[in-house]
């Protein structure tokens, strides 16, 4: 995409990042503006080949990053990339838990299994980032800022939209007691709630198929979501990342950052 107009403040020079779900979307957007601001990024994910990609062209152009597989819903995952990114950066000052699933489906059809699947990921994979990451904030006593990343769609109810809409509304919840708990170590903790943003989770829904045909590919179908239906850019959301993570909002806690053009207003 690259659409937005970035420019580098060089605010995170000094800082250690983990990133999920960086190989795609609003991970790979932040896990690239973070390096680009002079962090040490370290990009989980699930399909480490593409986020290696992703670290490679950091690393490319200058910044700090490496790869890893990680499955956020696993605890020996988390522990182990916990430790590698210990072992690389010695610290870690950023977590930014963004790896999530989509899932769209009228309640009375929706199988105990995907609501399992879809709770698994987009909650339980938040709660062992967070729980992870203010472990390590703490042993290392300097503080830190955990962003979890919610969605519009857990403010607003959406008819269909049981599973992921709770999902990210328990991510809120979530955000603001780990808020309270990270306080006495200097741990900032909060998230963000973006309406729509045109990364790859799209691509499962009925409304992909039409874009992607009318446009002729994926980037092409992408870009035609910001331009013709007002859909935000992963940079966008990336920059709000940027502020949450730096000395600007040193006293913001336990917020949730809501990105989404007034959507869930009305």
């Amino acid at each position: 995409m690259g659409m937005a107009s970035v420019s580098s403040t060089r605010r995170m020079v000094g800082k250690v990042a983990l990133v999920t779900g960086a190989a795609s979307g609003i991970g790979r957007a932040t896990a690239q503006r973070l390096a680009a601001e002079g962090a040490g990024v370290a990009l989980a994910d699930l399909n480490e080949p593409a986020a290696a990609r992703v670290a490679d062209a950091i690393c490319a152009s200058g910044g700090r990053a490496f790869a890893l597989r990680l499955d956020v819903t696993s605890e020996s995952d988390w522990q182990a990339a916990l430790g590698r990114l210990l072992a690389e950066f010695g610290r870690i000052d950023i977590a930014v838990n963004c790896a999530g699933i989509a899932f769209a489906c009228p309640i009375a059809d929706t199988s105990l299994a995907d609501w399992r699947r879809v709770q698994s990921t987009n909650v339980d994979g938040v709660f062992l980032g967070t729980r992870h990451a203010l472990k390590a904030m703490k042993s290392g006593m300097g503080g830190g800022c955990i962003i979890n990343i919610a969605s519009a769609a857990g403010i607003k109810p959406l008819s269909g939209n049981a599973a992921y809409g709770t999902s990210k509304a328990a991510i809120r919840f979530f955000t603001r007691v780990a808020a309270l708990e990270g306080a006495p170590q200097n741990i900032r903790v909060n998230s963000i709630s973006p309406g729509a943003v045109a990364t790859p989770m799209w691509e499962p829904t009925d409304l992909w198929p039409k874009e992607a045909a009318e446009t002729g590919g994926r980037e092409a179908a992408l870009q035609a979501l910001v331009r013709d239906r007002g859909f935000a850019e992963p940079e966008e959301i990336a920059a709000a990342v940027l502020f949450l993570a730096s000395d600007d909002a040193l006293h913001v806690t336990g917020a949730d950052l809501r990105v989404d053009n007034g959507f869930a207003i009305t």
